[in-house]
């Protein structure tokens, strides 16, 4: 009987060393991770263009609608901004407005980046396909037409009879 139940594990343990290309493929499948964008972007531009005693009208103008605008802080309007793309690191970003008599006074929050340095740093992985030429050499050209059939070299013209006469579009 021992010997029955080492013949059936060892022969078990044969089977899982077979590669089966199905779960082989299944493996390298992986699941599509949304992109996730929550609040609004504020950029170092935006924030310089910011001047004391602005209107919280022209403040919403620069930099949007604030994500919190609380009722137990009324002279305060929160923005947040967080960003989730696969192949790049997640950002989060905090500002706070600060008004008095509804005139802007001063802004705390993290150190915003310009617009340009955040598109760079929300830019697809290098790792991704580069986008194929789309220019062709005249040698590369001359190539394709030694190559290409008959028709596809020759122009298409529409056949119109020469001498056609048509009739008036109004009654005389």
């Amino acid at each position: 009987m021992a010997v029955c139940v080492c013949a059936a594990s060892l022969a078990m343990t044969a089977c899982s060393t077979i590669e089966d290309p199905v779960a082989r493929a299944i493996r390298k499948v992986t699941p599509y991770r949304v992109e996730v964008v929550q609040g609004n972007f504020v950029s170092k531009e935006q924030v310089q263009a910011l001047r004391v005693g602005m209107s919280r009208n022209q403040v919403k103008d620069i930099l949007g609608t604030p994500l919190i605008a609380s009722v137990f802080h009324a002279d305060r309007w929160d923005y947040a901004f967080t960003i989730e793309r696969k192949g790049t690191q997640p950002q989060q970003r905090q500002l706070s407005v600060y008004f008095k008599d509804d005139l802007y006074v001063r802004f705390e929050g993290d150190d915003l980046p310009s617009e340009s340095e955040f598109a760079e740093r929300i830019a697809v992985p290098e790792d991704r396909k580069v986008a194929p030429r789309l220019d062709a050499t005249p040698a590369e050209l001359e190539k394709f037409r030694k190559n290409a059939p008959e028709s596809a070299t020759t122009a298409v013209r529409p056949s119109v009879p020469a001498d056609k006469t048509y009739p008036p579009l109004e009654k005389p």
